[in-house]
């Protein structure tokens, strides 16, 4: 028998052919066009994903070539430059509101509107951002460039508010007073107006030079009027911050003693998730064409205390009623956590869901749209993720879950 070796003509040929798909492994070489270009590999294999599943490889992740390192450097997220105020010639005061500890998306668009005033004076101008109670995530991308934090008045405690804001006026003499049209926000830049003898501008949702868009008529008539001192915002009056980092550093503020409140605080009231109205469920779980135990669904939003919520889908084949379907054709949602059980993510749905801060997706499919808007995703069947996630909030005590949520 000859030791001759021999060479493979098939391979010979695809080391020329740079079209092939196996061009790029055999040569060393990228996967080029004709043009020159490089190109994804149209014929991807199939991958094993972390759940054992198997996908396809559509960046060519496992070719270690130039394609791979491209992905690699679209993935990392540069580090945002900082923006900071060395000494503050003025402040813009904004009264940030609070939802379980954690920034509202209506005060972050309030912070990104404060930010753009701060940038047209003159003068060196910091973003004041006023708030009472306990931080539970940082700030430092929300747009404050110093943070004065109250402790002591948390709960409803109006009067006790407006008296600390205007020791705030007094210390720091801001050149304006923002406040989020909403709410107990509301209410204080109202009370606050009153204290101050200054006509507020209210229902404002756009900033023009000198002048403001406040909307009015039931919100069906704009009205223009002079920038004044304390402005009342509506939701996306701007857009949040997103190009800096903010130094958020705290200032030393010694609040004096404050009247006896005539408004008691009674603390929270219980209210049954199902009679929230879907706008304005802050924690929602919600079912889709993957979820087929209905009985067990129901019993995991009561023990998690989540509105329900259902895709279209879900809605048709009589699983849940018709004012529980969220998206486009349905209700538009914008809770802090949204939990989306076996919802693939329609156009639609995903339209619904487009204010919602954080979204949770159990899925089996990796590669669907749910999966790819979700922060957090959890791969597997549905049924033993949700039983799952229920004995550990039964070992958990209630309080630590009321706060989780």
């Amino acid at each position: 028998m000859s030791d001759i070796i021999r060479k493979d003509p098939r391979l010979a040929w695809i080391r020329r052919n740079r079209l092939h798909p196996r061009h790029a492994e055999l040569s060393g070489q990228p996967l080029r066009g004709p043009s020159g270009l490089l190109r994804k590999n149209p014929r991807p294999q199939w991958q094993l994903g972390p759940s054992g599943l198997r996908r396809l490889d559509r960046m060519n992740l496992a070719g270690g070539g130039e394609v791979s390192q491209l992905a690699k450097k679209r993935s990392e997220q540069p580090k945002l430059p900082l923006h900071k105020v060395v000494e503050p010639q003025g402040y813009i005061a904004v009264w940030l509101p609070l939802s379980g500890g954690r920034l509202t998306a209506h005060g972050k668009d309030v912070l990104g509107l404060a930010q753009q005033l701060a940038a047209a004076q003159a003068q060196s101008t910091a973003v004041l951002g006023v708030l009472c109670g306990e931080l539970k995530e940082g700030i430092a991308e929300a747009g404050v460039d110093r943070l004065l934090q109250l402790h002591g008045v948390e709960g409803y405690q109006p009067e006790a508010w407006t008296q600390l804001c205007r020791q705030v006026e007094r210390e720091f003499k801001p050149l304006h007073w923002l406040f989020p049209d909403a709410g107990e926000s509301a209410e204080l830049g109202r009370r606050l107006a009153v204290e101050l003898g200054e006509r507020p501008a209210t229902g404002v949702w756009k900033w023009e030079g000198e002048q403001v868009i406040a909307r009015t008529g039931a919100g069906h008539q704009d009205v223009t009027r002079p920038l004044c001192r304390l402005l009342l915002l509506l939701e996306e009056c701007a857009l949040p911050c997103t190009d800096h980092r903010y130094e958020a550093k705290p200032v030393a503020f010694e609040p004096e003693a404050l009247l006896k409140a005539r408004v008691r605080d009674g603390g929270r009231v219980a209210v049954d998730p199902a009679d929230i109205p879907l706008a304005e469920a802050e924690f929602i779980l919600s079912a889709g064409n993957g979820v087929h135990d209905w009985e067990q669904f129901h019993r995991a939003a009561t023990l998690l205390g989540a509105a329900e919520g259902a895709s279209r889908v879900a809605v048709d084949d009589g699983f849940m009623p018709r004012n529980r379907q969220v998206g486009a054709t349905g209700t538009w949602v914008s809770a802090r956590v949204y939990i989306a059980v076996g919802i693939s993510g329609a156009v639609q749905h995903l339209q619904g869901i487009g204010k919602v801060e954080k979204v949770v997706a159990i899925n089996q499919d990796t590669d669907c749209d749910m999966v790819k808007r979700a922060s957090l995703s959890a791969i597997g069947d549905s049924s033993e993720i949700l039983a799952a996630l229920m004995a550990l909030v039964e070992a958990r005590p209630a309080q630590e879950v009321s706060d989780a949520a």
